[in-house]
């Protein structure tokens, strides 16, 4: 049943890792190399903060390449990061692909904002060619903002033109649908693609055959 209470919203914003990409990087590290191993280097280096430099516009390349000789005793496998990208950032998560879809078919504007990096997304959407498929993408390393400073909320405001109360985001983490929360926004923790389908159904996106 649509919520009568929130305006229909005019565009649909997605985050991508943990929404439409599985991004537990400690899981793949324990296929590649053993959990053994993954927890002795992630005890002793940050990646996630490694990360965020390049999601912040940064190279990858260059900053892989300088943590790892940064810790050289785990230098194989913290370039591992960037030349075995595709091997971290996976699998999709299928449902959350076809609810874009579906949202696209319907003739809802889409939009991407995500923390991501310039390189490494090139390296992603290469690959799951859905990254493609948005109408508007807003990602962090092109803007130099990440998530969720408010700023990079108000970049996607000033360039799609939707009125805060009108833009429905998703995203796994917290501290990101706060913010945008702040703003106006209406947000949904993503905790599953099926609770997600079932925010797009009561929105009136989406019927709830369209959403399955």
């Amino acid at each position: 049943m649509t919520d009568p209470t929130l305006p229909r919203p005019e565009a649909v914003i997605f985050d991508i890792g943990n929404v439409l990409i599985t991004w537990q990087p400690e899981d793949r590290y324990d296929e590649m190399i053993g959990r053994a191993r993954r927890e002795a280097m992630f005890a002793t280096v940050d990646l996630h903060a490694m990360n965020e430099r390049f999601d912040r516009g940064e190279v990858f390349r260059d900053v892989v390449q300088e943590t790892a000789e940064t810790y050289p005793e785990f230098r194989d496998e913290i370039l591992m990061w960037h030349d075995r990208w595709l091997d971290l950032a996976r699998p999709p998560i299928d449902h959350s692909v076809r609810l874009l879809r579906a949202l696209r078919a319907k003739g809802v504007p889409v939009f991407a904002l995500t923390n991501f990096g310039i390189d490494s997304f090139a390296l992603s959407e290469a690959r799951d060619t859905f990254l493609t498929e948005f109408d508007r993408r807003y990602i962090s390393g092109h803007m130099g903002v990440t998530k969720p400073d408010p700023r990079i909320y108000e970049m996607v405001e000033d360039d799609c033109g939707i009125a805060p109360e009108r833009l429905l985001f998703t995203d796994d983490r917290p501290d990101n649908i706060a913010t945008a929360a702040r703003r106006g926004w209406q947000v949904h923790l993503f905790e599953g693609p099926k609770g997600w389908a079932g925010r797009l159904v009561a929105a009136g996106l989406l019927t709830p055959g369209e959403a399955a």
